[in-house]
């Protein structure tokens, strides 16, 4: 049964929940998630969000510390936007029933990698999972707030699909809602919104090891450029540095590894050889609390000169009860696989976490069609710059949805006209695949293509074999997908070869070594003043 509302928001992260509780107060909201409601990339955020949240802390040192992460490549405009009303948003979180972690009555505020002052507001190490819970109980308490779990976006609904406006300029186009397939009936339905909200998280699943969860097949990212929008800097992944090593796991697909917060490096712990020597202080003055993109190459070159599968994290230094207090999560997620960290020292090795690049937008979340807004992960508001700092992500989520929010509350007070008619999804004449197998040899295919050619450490050779064998990907893709009907494998192989081909378009333009885009054939970082974006659209969708 297909739907009509005001606005779409597709993902449930922070950024869609905390977009649908703003919009709700002046307009009807359907929000679709892919899986179940508290399953997101938000949900495994074990660090927390940084914000000016003391007398010791300035907007100034803030902004600083983000642009200095950033490798000369953020926007300041958007980095002080986010910044100076952070502050506002986290009170918000709070209003809402976030509990985070106090200390004498105070926000417990903790230090992190790449961050100058102590600023990070936290509950324990499962700050997401906190965050997720209170948003989603608020949520809960709407009437006009209308939540659609298990069910996967395919496609915005733009000129594209109305015949008689089919051929109109991609500077004057207009997003209305999606085509979604529903859970397990498979059931493709469309929604129409007058204005959609892309908050579909990250794309880490592009990767063979990843941090993040199953779901994060760049969904939003995939459908955007499908769409004519205009993306930028996909070239930026960053890969967090140290996430568990499980050598059970060494040659199956580490594709869900478990994230050792940079809370613990910024806790005191130090990052080892196999022999016990510290290597941070090798490659940056900051030594362990060196930004990550630093950081995840340190270790990468090093397991590249020994041999190793891994590096270690000593935090045994530290009192047994504080460690267990501060980090109780990551105890006992390390405890179960007989690693018991107050004594021993923690496996890691690096592995895909957050893309810095995504679906450009303005200071109000708005893409380049009019009536699609993107925030969190998906979007590229240029807070990031070239290398994300830790603890961002979370606050450019909430600061830009409650910005977008604001603006679709004038852009529905303005809407021209009602939505034009727009055709059902149409698989008359299409097959039920029994070809399954196809689909999951291609998904492990092109997460090892990434893993191997477009990761920590690049070079033309590598990202020119890249870009053929998933040219090829696309094309078998392309041509089973236009004669089976969807289902969800099909759909996520789809949306993670467009990512690839994305992120490699990107990587391939910049000829320069900067941030997280690390190439052995250009491994000088221009000067600041020539560093510009790689933008990047899909120009007949």
């Amino acid at each position: 049964m297909d739907i009509k509302t005001d606005v779409l928001i597709i993902g449930s992260g922070i950024a869609g929940l905390f977009a649908a509780i703003k919009i709700a107060e002046f307009a009807e909201v359907v929000v679709v998630t892919k899986k179940e409601k508290t399953e997101s990339n938000t949900n495994y955020a074990q660090g927390g969000i940084a914000s000016v949240m003391s007398s010791e802390d300035s907007f100034e040192t803030h902004v600083k510390d983000t642009l200095t992460a950033g490798a000369g490549l953020c926007n300041a405009k958007m980095v002080n936007i986010m910044v100076k009303e952070g502050p506002d948003r986290i009170r918000d979180l709070i209003e809402l029933g976030a509990e985070f972690t106090l200390k004498n009555g105070k926000l417990d505020l903790v230090r992190e990698g790449g961050h100058s002052v102590p600023r990070i507001v936290h509950a324990k190490d499962l700050t997401g999972k906190e965050i997720e819970r209170a948003l989603i109980d608020k949520v809960n308490s709407f009437n006009n707030i209308r939540l659609i779990e298990n069910s996967l976006a395919i496609d915005l609904i733009t000129e594209h699909n109305v015949l008689k406006l089919k051929e109109g300029p991609l500077s004057n186009r207009n997003c209305w809602g999606a085509y979604v397939m529903r859970g397990e009936s498979k059931e493709v339905i469309k929604i129409a919104a007058k204005a959609t909200v892309l908050a579909t998280g990250g794309l880490g699943q592009v990767y063979w090891h990843t941090t993040n969860p199953a779901i994060a097949t760049g969904d939003g990212f995939a459908m955007a450029y499908r769409a004519g929008a205009r993306i930028g800097n996909m070239e930026f992944i960053q890969f967090h540095p140290t996430s568990l090593y499980n050598p059970n796991k060494k040659n199956n697909n580490n594709s869900n590894a478990f994230l050792i917060s940079e809370a613990v490096r910024g806790f005191g712990a130090i990052l080892r050889t196999k022999d016990g020597n510290p290597f941070m202080e090798r490659y940056d003055e900051r030594k362990d609390l060196a930004p990550r993109d630093i950081v995840a190459r340190a270790i990468d070159n090093e397991l590249k000169k020994s041999g190793e599968d891994c590096v270690y994290l000593d935090i045994t230094h530290l009192p047994a009860k504080n460690i267990i207090d501060k980090f109780p999560n990551i105890y006992s997620i390390c405890k179960n696989y007989g690693i018991d960290i107050t004594k021993e020292w923690i496996p890691v090795v690096p592995a895909a976490h957050y893309a810095c690049g995504g679906i450009v937008v303005d200071e109000f979340g708005r893409t380049s069609l009019k009536g699609l807004y993107a925030c969190g992960e998906v979007s590229m508001t240029g807070v990031h710059g070239a290398n994300r700092l830790a603890s961002n992500s979370l606050l450019e989520a909430i600061v830009f949805s409650f910005r977008a929010s604001k603006n679709i509350r004038e852009f529905l007070r303005n809407y021209p006209s009602d939505i034009p008619e727009i055709p059902g999804w149409d698989d008359s004449g299409a097959l039920t695949s029994d070809e399954k197998v196809l689909i999951t040899h291609s998904i492990k295919e092109v997460k090892q293509i990434m893993w191997d050619y477009v990761g920590i450490v690049r070079s033309n050779q590598r990202l020119l074999r890249a870009e053929k064998r998933v040219h090829n990907l696309y094309t078998e893709n392309e041509e089973l997908y236009k004669k089976t009907k969807v289902f969800e494998e099909i759909l996520e192989l789809r949306n993670l070869i467009t990512c690839a081909h994305m992120i490699i378009k990107s990587a391939k333009m910049r000829k320069e070594s900067r941030g997280l885009h690390y190439t052995i054939d250009f491994p000088e970082t221009l000067e600041a003043h020539l560093a510009s974006d790689t933008i990047i659209q899909n120009l007949h969708p």
